[in-house]
């Protein structure tokens, strides 16, 4: 039996999990879902001093005593999963990032966006979000239709939930660096690509593109499950397989 800890990207609490956590019950594997400090349910929480280590102790508490762990991060929860990974080796099988990757060290969320997007961004921080939050985008059909590739696959009825159970992500999360270990532990890691192909992928690296670097070195492997960049609500059965097969 293995352990698997999911954790939540951006704006959402470990509900995002349910369907994917059951399926992995189902097959026998206990399962250890993340509640983050200050975002999904814990959003009461979310004050100035909530950043990357915050989180970075959330995911090591949750992970704790247990052995055999494949620790699953999602999106936005890259750097503080990462950092919590680099911590913790003797309890890792594998890491896996679902439409992610490790970032290098010195690089923050907000720069694996375009610079008019972190314009964007910044001034949503600043302005909506009083320098504290950066607030939920909007989950909507309008959403969808302006951003078909992220949001692909999700009916009517997961947007109304997401919209309705999103929350502002403290800002911190977006804006703090990277802070990675001189000597980087040699967990197997995978890289579940959504949004991208593998061969996207890969020529991104090649490229030197700096969020895509992390991927160059050994240890890794790679798939696919085309879809948006929420296949735990677009395709929980597959991304439970694919875990399940690790």
């Amino acid at each position: 039996m293995s352990t698997y800890v999911l954790v939540p990207g951006f704006f959402f609490g470990p509900w995002v999990w349910e369907e994917v956590g059951r399926l992995l019950r189902d097959a026998g594997h206990e399962v250890r879902a993340v509640s983050l400090t200050g975002q999904g349910e814990r959003a009461a929480e979310a004050t100035p001093a909530v950043g990357v280590s915050t989180h970075v102790a959330d995911i090591t508490d949750a992970i704790g005593d247990a052995d055999d762990v494949v620790l699953v991060l999602h999106s936005g929860a890259t750097i503080a999963g990462t950092a919590a990974a680099d911590r913790l080796p003797e309890r890792l099988r594998r890491i896996v990032y679902v439409d992610t990757a490790p970032f290098p060290d010195g690089m923050a969320q907000i720069e694996f966006l375009p610079p008019d997007a972190q314009a964007e961004q910044r001034r949503r921080i600043e302005t909506d979000g009083k320098g504290r939050l950066l607030p939920a985008r909007p989950f909507d059909e309008d959403d969808q239709r302006r951003d078909p590739v992220s949001l692909a696959g999700l009916s009517a009825d997961d947007l109304t939930r997401m919209r309705r159970r999103a929350t502002a992500q403290p800002a911190a999360l977006v804006l703090d660096p990277a802070r990675r270990p001189a000597e980087i532990p040699d967990t197997p890691r995978t890289l579940i690509a959504a949004t991208f192909t593998v061969d996207q992928v890969r020529a991104m690296v090649a490229a030197g593109l700096p969020a895509f670097t992390m991927l160059a070195g050994p240890g890794w492997t790679m798939t696919e499950l085309p879809t948006g960049h929420w296949p735990m609500l677009s395709r929980p059965k597959e991304l439970a397989e694919l875990l399940l097969a690790m």
